[in-house]
């Protein structure tokens, strides 16, 4: 149902996020890792050491990934992260780059979960 780089990606989200194990998640990444998300240091010390903050900070969090997209060597995830079971979380796209299997680069946008809209769409 998954490409290759689909399930990857999965793997690191259930890996990295849902169990914070960097250990497991390490071998979904590449030689390098390039973040774009200016809050977390760039390479795989970066990575690592988000990991460590989340969880500590949140050792609940968990994310969803509601659909995939893949393009070439990117594949997008639309996910609903929660940080504390309970809070309405926030709506995430994230990018992925692999290379050869690997993921490489990572670029993310965050939209808080309104408690009201003004259509009832839904944000996934």
């Amino acid at each position: 149902m998954y490409s290759a780089n689909q399930q990857t990606v999965l793997d690191f989200y259930e890996a990295a996020l849902n169990q914070k194990d960097f250990d497991r998640a390490r071998p979904l990444l590449g030689p390098s890792y390039t973040q774009h998300n200016p809050l977390i240091a760039d390479g795989i010390s970066g990575f690592a050491a988000f990991l460590r903050d989340i969880r500590t900070r949140f050792p609940d969090l968990r994310a969803e990934v509601k659909r995939l997209f893949e393009d070439g060597d990117y594949v997008i995830a639309h996910t609903h992260g929660v940080r504390v079971p309970g809070q309405p979380g926030t709506a995430i796209v994230d990018i992925f780059r692999l290379e050869d299997g690997k993921i490489v680069e990572h670029w993310d946008v965050m939209q808080p979960m309104p408690a009201e809209a003004a259509n009832a769409n839904g944000v996934f």
